[in-house]
């Protein structure tokens, strides 16, 4: 049984790394702020997701194990909220200490950003999320224990945006060796939760709201609304120490709880 699941990861990855490999190629030729690599990212993140439904059709003959269930809401609730909380909890402290400033230009369309921003942010989330947590943390689960499932999925997560983050620009102001580090960090802590949420749910939508919510509050909201007092590309967003600090307390806690798990 322990085979057949790591031939079917084994086979989920490959494709993975294969439909990947296009967009990869695709947004470094024409940098990640061109105005068409919003088509290539997007491209991008359904990769796993495509990839994953293809490896369910061959080995399970079905899409159902992805998890398309929608599961307890309060699950879902907790989703929607945990990025929102550990993003308020860190940039608050960044403009406490005074790493950060409060931009008083910074504007929003809070309609817009609500509604369409949301929607947009959850659309291209769920791409990723049908690979990651939809199939893979679950095929993980079956062979190994909690903390290893987590610790592999998060690693391969960050790694895939290792490309981006090395030759296409997709990193913070800083050196990209620092960028990857705090990334790395921040991505394997946080998969703790996603990991958890998916396999005590049984829903891939949960992946869908954390992975949105994180990546929408961050990168539109948080990461725009914080002025530069010099130290501070070093400290915010997803190439920041905060952030990485944050995924590290993340882990922490849902590593806590890993024995309320039924499966462990």
């Amino acid at each position: 049984m322990a085979k057949k699941k790591w031939k079917e990861i084994a086979v989920f990855l490959a494709l993975t790394l294969v439909f990947s490999s296009v967009f990869w190629i695709f947004i470094i030729k024409s940098g990640f702020q061109s105005k068409n690599a919003i088509f290539y990212i997007f491209g991008l993140m359904w990769s796993p997701g495509v990839s994953a439904i293809i490896t369910s059709l061959i080995f399970q003959k079905s899409i159902r194990p992805i998890g398309w269930k929608w599961g307890k809401t309060r699950y879902q609730v907790l989703s929607i909220f945990l990025p929102i909380v550990y993003a308020v909890v860190s940039y608050s402290v960044i403009w406490l200490v005074g790493w950060g400033r409060i931009n008083k230009d910074f504007s929003i369309d809070f309609v817009q950003f609500l509604t369409i921003g949301i929607f947009l942010s959850l659309l291209f989330a769920l791409g990723e999320e049908i690979g990651w947590r939809g199939y893979l943390v679950p095929r993980l689960s079956k062979v190994t224990g909690f903390t290893s499932t987590c610790l592999i999925s998060g690693v391969i997560w960050s790694v895939w945006h290792f490309p981006l983050i090395i030759f296409s620009g997709y990193h913070g102001g800083t050196s990209v060796l620092y960028s990857l580090i705090c990334f790395t960090i921040m991505v394997t802590g946080i998969s703790f939760a996603y990991a958890w949420i998916r396999l005590i749910s049984g829903s891939v939508w949960t992946g869908m709201f954390l992975h949105a919510m994180h990546n929408h509050f961050v990168q539109s909201y948080f990461d725009p609304l914080t002025e530069d007092t010099g130290i501070t590309p070093y400290i915010i967003g997803e190439f920041g120490a905060a952030l990485a600090f944050a995924g590290i307390v993340v882990a922490f806690i849902f590593w806590k709880l890993r024995n309320r798990l039924i499966h462990f």
